[in-house]
């Protein structure tokens, strides 16, 4: 054999053995975990319905207005807003595979279409129209997420946040008195605590794409109240306006 011959022989054995090294280094080294997909962030809007339960937008007294006996009644927020719009829209961070941490902005808009009866001044009824009542708030809070079926997810969760209450007046009509007058400042503008549980569930349209509806419960203390009344003995009627609601809500998620 001659010397070129061996050289070309070396080094084919030296290629076969660095080929065969490698070959048996990617069959023992361990696979590269795959990057995680899950989604860690969402986002979602829903609007629907807001449904009170219980609360007074005034509640009842006794006291004198332009020298003339005045009886006030009770209302509740059904009685002078019926139902009105809830309106929602926020996001929140996946910290667990099945909890997360929320932060929600909420809008909340009752009309005041009706005129309601406010009780007696003198030998006269006596009536009222509330200005419409409107809030804004941010909630917080942590929801808890379990599967119902392939595509569906139930939850549940708990918030607490503040509110800010527009201002409202009232106006008092007693025609057979000959009466008419605005209290401007029956509540003043307020920044109010509010607490909440809700229960839904979500729908899966697509990947990170979905739909919810859900049923909540919500509190919201009461109003700023404005002494207008002071010296009249009617100067306690707004300061029970703390309110409980069922919101109802309907919307889209996006994960991303």
């Amino acid at each position: 054999m001659t010397r070129t011959q061996t050289n070309y022989t070396a080094i084919g054995t030296l290629a076969l053995l660095l080929g065969a090294g490698s070959i048996a280094q990617a069959q023992t080294a361990p696979a590269a975990p795959a990057p995680s997909t899950a989604s860690k962030f969402s986002a979602e809007v829903g609007i629907g319905f807001d449904n009170g339960l219980a609360g007074h937008i005034n509640a009842s007294g006794i006291g004198e207005l332009q020298g003339q006996n005045v009886v006030i009644t009770k209302n509740s927020y059904e009685d002078v807003y019926g139902t009105g719009l809830h309106f929602r829209f926020g996001g929140g961070y996946m910290f667990r595979e099945d909890v997360e941490a929320r932060a929600t902005f909420t809008f909340q808009s009752l009309d005041a279409d009706f005129v309601v009866p406010m009780g007696d001044m003198g030998s006269s009824n006596l009536y009222g129209q509330y200005d419409d009542y409107q809030s804004f708030g941010l909630d917080l809070g942590l929801r808890q997420y379990v599967t119902l079926a392939e595509k569906v997810r139930g939850y549940g969760e708990a918030t607490l946040g503040i509110g800010f209450i527009d201002k409202a007046g009232v106006s008092l009509v007693a025609p057979g008195a000959n009466f008419a007058g605005d209290v401007t400042d029956f509540y003043d503008q307020t920044a109010a605590f509010a607490a909440g549980i809700n229960a839904g569930a979500i729908f899966e349209l697509r990947e990170k794409v979905g739909v919810f509806a859900q049923l909540g419960l919500r509190y919201m203390t009461g109003m700023s109240e404005v002494d207008s009344l002071a010296g009249t003995g009617l100067d306690t009627i707004n300061d029970k306006s703390a309110r409980w609601t069922l919101p109802f809500l309907m919307g889209v998620r996006f994960q991303f």
